[in-house]
Order: structure tokens, then C-alpha cells, then sequence
């Protein structure tokens, strides 16, 4: 795996594959198919348009992360992937501060949260595109104030939309979770990506 430099760039043109993200928690993901891959920052705001829906924000943005590094990578299958929580409808961003992550696993104690993870495969060389949306639920089981307390304490989840770290304690907070495929939860589904991968010609099975 490589971070995007200058003489990377060029290595892109020979249909390399590219991550458009610097999130350490998708860079893990995708390095778990052990295909070699650059990363870059599509130096997007990620913002909803008015009366978007979520499903409808989270599709629109993945795909605009990929074509933003598009030109800087022509030869290139570029990767875009954007992601929500949403509890009763209502979008929830990352909390940030200690304060707003207990906040939000208090409203989410003993409910449905709901994740919504669009992802978008391009060929930068052709401007093809595949884009899915990869839905997850994770169910909490009732919180108590000390039990979220010492969570976030212990576990810092400020970076998370939905204030937890599925991959680590955060399971601890779960009943269950609902959906295909886990890593969606994590903010990049996999499944979904080798699929699409393989309809841009780039099978992490083959030889």
C-alpha cells in the first residue's frame, strides 16, 4: 500500500488503483484484498443538497470523490466511497468531542441505527462508472450512563459518525447487527467492491 506522491502519480497511469480517501479505517479495509493501491484526497465538502435524501447524498458523493481525482489519475480505477448514520431519519455527523459522542450513544441506546454506505468504481480512462449503496443496521442494546462513559473513554470513537469503533469495544454495545456485509459498517463494503472491481477488470483473486 502507498500514499500519493509525485512519482506515484505517474505509476497511476498504468491502470493502477486508487483510493480516493485518506481514512485510515478504509485504507485498512481495501488492504485487506492485498492488491496494491495509492491513496489520495479528492478535497471534496462533503455536504447535502437541499431536500437530498440520504440513500441519494451518500451515492452522489462517492461518485464525485472518484471523478474528483480523475484527471490527476487518467489510466486509473478509482475508488469513491461515502457514509451516514441515520437514527429516525435524522443524519448523525462524526461527534467530534467526548461530550457529542456520549450524546449520540445515549439517543441511540436500545434503538435501530441505520448506515448508508454509497460506493463508486470508475475508469478514469473510459469515465465509466459503477455506483452502489451498501445499507447496515446495528441494533444497541440498553445503555447506561456509566456503560457509555467509560466507552468513550476507553475508545476515543470522536472520527465515527454513530460514536463507536464496530471493530473494536463498540461491540460490546450491540445486540445485534443487520446486513450483507460488515465492512460496509466500517465504511467501505467489500463484497460489493470485489464485485465491481471485477467488472473494471481487476479480479484480487487472480494471479
Amino acid at each position: 500500500m502507498k500514499t500519493d506522491s509525485a512519482p506515484d502519480a505517474k505509476a497511476a497511469a498504468a491502470r493502477t488503483l486508487v483510493l480516493a480517501s485518506t481514512s485510515p479505517y478504509r485504507r485498512a479495509l481495501l488492504a485487506r484484498l492485498r492488491y496494491p493501491f495509492l491513496t489520495a484526497s479528492p478535497g471534496l465538502e462533503e455536504v447535502p443538497e437541499e431536500g437530498e435524501s440520504a440513500v441519494r447524498m451518500v451515492t452522489r458523493l462517492a461518485q464525485a470523490k472518484a471523478r474528483a481525482l480523475a484527471s490527476r489519475y487518467p489510466g486509473a480505477v478509482i475508488i469513491g466511497s461515502d457514509q451516514v448514520a441515520v437514527l429516525d431519519g435524522v443524519a448523525l455527523g462524526k461527534p467530534g468531542t467526548p461530550e457529542r459522542a456520549e450524546r449520540q450513544l445515549r439517543e441511540a441506546s436500545g434503538r435501530r441505527l441505520d448506515f448508508l454506505t454509497g460506493l463508486c468504481v470508475l475508469d478514469a480512462a473510459s469515465g465509466a462508472a459503477a455506483t452502489v449503496c451498501e445499507p447496515y443496521a446495528v441494533h444497541f442494546r440498553a445503555l447506561s450512563d456509566a456503560e457509555i462513559t467509560n466507552y468513550v473513554r476507553r475508545e476515543q470513537p470522536y472520527d465515527c459518525a454513530g460514536s463507536f469503533k464496530s471493530e473494536g469495544l463498540g461491540v460490546a454495545l450491540f445486540e445485534h447487527m443487520e446486513g450483507g456485509d460488515p465492512t460496509a459498517l466500517i465504511g467501505l463494503p467489500l463484497i460489493q467492491l470485489t464485485r465491481l472491481l471485477r467488472q473494471f477488470g481487476i479480479d484480487v483473486l487472480a494471479s
